[in-house]
């Protein structure tokens, strides 16, 4: 249980942290994404990197 808590945190920080630089335009891959420069992706992201750290940590306990 603690390996698959591990790898679903890192998924998820992964995924937060590609759609906070999308959100931002600071990461605009692919081009034609429709997320390149929409705050509310950055949001988004945000909360799913703070989910992926809490399931990090409680992976860790």
């Amino acid at each position: 249980m603690r390996k698959l808590l591990l790898i679903v945190g890192l998924l998820a920080l992964a995924v937060g942290l590609l759609w906070i630089g999308q959100g931002t335009g600071v990461i605009a891959w692919p081009q034609s994404s429709f997320m390149i420069r929409q705050i509310q992706w950055a949001g988004y992201g945000a909360a799913l990197g703070a989910l992926g750290l809490i399931l990090i940590w409680q992976s860790k306990r």
